[in-house]
């Protein structure tokens, strides 16, 4: 198995030579790169312009008013832009008079031959939609068709229709359905909602005007010209340029091809006079930074030093780093063959430093709790001991003959029992909690009741060992807790300061409420415990009279039992005291 100082190195190695070659691929590829990103950039730009000038080119019969739609078009785009006719006449340029023109037309501006490469989705006459020469609506047919298309709204909204209002290029407003059936029917140009025969009609605004009559008329004798000697078919064009045949056709049937093309060639005639001839657009390419190219001895040769450094570097933080790994495999191992001692003292890098203290801190851990394992097999060996001797004597001299098992010996051996079954219930309810096993029934618990019952059951103790035992709750705070539980604990608490308290003293139980807390206090007037015998408090069979006689205390197993049903209540129980003035015991729980 290689050692960590040779992986290392290795893989500085290999991560030096990837970087390298990736910075060099890099430096190969940004320019083409650059390039493309740019010619995207260039292409949106070009579609752009090209479309602000066929809308202009739509609307206006020559380009005489050009100028300043191009130079803003310029100063948007950071382009330089340029019109010409098809015989090299300049029309508008946005550079400095005289400039020379770019080598190559960008685009042909064409409203009635429209580039599809520039404008994708062009309709198949390739016709801008936008010019629509004389079938444009003066303002006044405008205003009153709005009117009654927006009456004819409001009246099918009213009979459960959904409908709404648009309108076309020429200025025409078009009443269309929303449901989906008419959405997948929608064609480019929203086609005029039918006449309706009922409470709701559409004639208002669906007939067309004397402009649209007198256009359509100019259209269809252009078409009927177009078509004399070719068709026969009778029919006629639409406000939406389609065509209507007087003959009975197919649901659904196209016009042959000679009737299309001389729809589209009649209207290229019809609107040749009202839109702008076609005119050259020229596009100057942005600025673009040169690319300078790095010689392959430079590039090779800054390769060879990035990468002896980067080993030379690689070796000296390995020895750095495999020093004390080296030192934690070594505590580890003696750790293992038994020596709780071992430590580590390392001062390197933050990390490293915060994987020996955190080393430190579990072998110190380990050790604490194997001599706790170690108390406390003592501590039950000799809790157990003491009433088992005591069983095993009474009875063995009862059986010789030499006691009598009279009522007192009898009461004296069944406390005795009742003691031994106290460890042991004890135990497996520390046990439990360890395993999470220990099961909670919590409900809303009366603090109030729940104090009094622990002083009436302790009552009769207190006033025996000449203790006052009083209750003191304020604003009456509610918890959701398992009360049994609760009792037990509080219990302990009370159990722990009648043996510590001497006589004349006072046993306070209160409760209050604190934010989303509750928190609970039994206060002793006893002798107190050491500041440096707090942290050891809850520990199992920890008291601080290590003769561990039976009348200056008990099993030491009440205050841990106490910390695990806290915890279990998802609170804390902690301990503050003064020796020989005042020690209080808070268990803290979410109410």
């Amino acid at each position: 198995m290689r050692s960590l100082f040779v992986r290392l190195l290795t893989s500085s190695a290999v991560v030096a030579v990837c970087s390298i070659t990736a910075t060099a691929w890099l430096a190969a590829s940004s320019t083409s790169g650059a390039i493309q990103r740019e010619q995207g950039q260039t292409l949106a730009s070009d579609a752009q312009i090209n479309n602000s000038l066929l809308g202009y080119a739509s609307r206006h019969p020559n380009w005489s008013g050009v100028a300043a739609t191009v130079r803003d078009l310029a100063a948007r785009n950071s382009r330089r832009i340029a019109l010409t006719t098809e015989n090299g006449t300049l029309i508008a340029d946005s550079a400095v008079a005289g400039t020379q023109l770019p080598a190559r037309v960008s685009a042909v501006v064409d409203p009635l031959a429209v580039d599809v490469s520039l404008v994708p989705g062009a309709a198949r006459d390739r016709i801008d939609p936008r010019a629509v020469g004389p079938f444009l609506l003066s303002g006044r047919d405008r205003a009153r068709l709005t009117k009654a298309a927006n009456t004819y709204a409001a009246c099918a909204g009213r009979t459960g229709q959904s409908v709404q209002v648009t309108v076309s290029n020429t200025g025409r407003p078009v009443v269309t359905t929303t449901n989906r059936e008419a959405s997948k029917e929608a064609s480019q140009e929203p086609r005029p909602v039918p006449v309706v025969i009922g409470p709701c009609d559409a004639t208002s605004f669906s007939t067309p005007t004397r402009t649209e009559k007198a256009a359509l008329k100019q259209l269809n004798l252009l078409v009927s010209r177009c078509l004399k000697g070719k068709s026969a078919e009778k029919g006629s064009v639409g406000l939406d340029f389609t065509w209507v045949s007087k003959e009975k056709q197919p649901a659904g049937a196209e016009p042959d091809q000679t009737i299309s093309s001389c729809i589209v060639s009649a209207r290229k005639e019809q609107l040749d006079s009202y839109v702008a001839p076609a005119a050259y657009l020229y596009i100057g390419s942005p600025t673009e930074g040169t690319a300078q190219r790095i010689p392959l001895p430079s590039i090779a040769g800054a390769a060879l030093l990035v990468l002896v450094l980067t080993v030379g570097v690689s070796v000296m933080a390995a020895r750095h780093l495999v020093k004390p790994v080296n030192a934690l495999t070594h505590a580890t191992r003696r750790m293992r063959d038994g020596d709780g001692s071992a430590r580590v003292a390392v001062r390197t890098t933050r990390e490293i430093s915060e994987l020996a203290t955190a080393f430190n801190e579990m072998s110190e851990h380990l050790q604490r709790m194997e001599e706790q394992r170690k108390a406390m097999v003592s501590d039950v060996s000799h809790e157990l001991r003491t009433p088992l001797s005591n069983l095993r004597g009474w009875l063995e001299a009862a059986q010789d003959g030499v006691a009598e098992l009279d009522p007192a010996l009898i009461a004296s051996l069944v406390e005795e029992i009742l003691l031994l079954q106290h460890i042991v219930d004890d135990l497996q309810e520390l046990a439990l909690a360890d395993a999470g096993k220990l099961r909670l029934h919590v409900e809303p618990v009366d603090l109030g009741d729940l104090l009094d019952q622990v002083t009436t059951a302790h009552r009769g103790r207190a006033e025996a060992a000449g203790l006052t035992l009083t209750t003191a709750i304020i604003d009456d705070p509610s918890l959701t807790a398992d009360p049994v539980r609760l009792r037990q604990a509080i219990g302990n608490l009370v159990t722990n300061s009648l043996r510590y308290t001497p006589r004349g003293g006072h046993i306070t139980l209160g409760a209050r409420q604190e934010g989303n807390q509750v928190v609970i206090e039994v206060t002793d007037t006893g002798i107190g415990i050491r500041a440096e015998d707090l942290p050891h408090v809850f520990d199992r069979f920890w008291r601080a009279e290590k003769s561990r006689n039976r009348r200056t205390g008990g099993s030491g197993l009440g205050l841990a039992i106490v910390r695990n049903l806290a915890e279990a209540h998802g609170g804390t129980a902690t301990v503050t005291s003064v020796p020989g003035v005042r020690t209080t015991f808070t268990l803290r729980l979410p109410s």
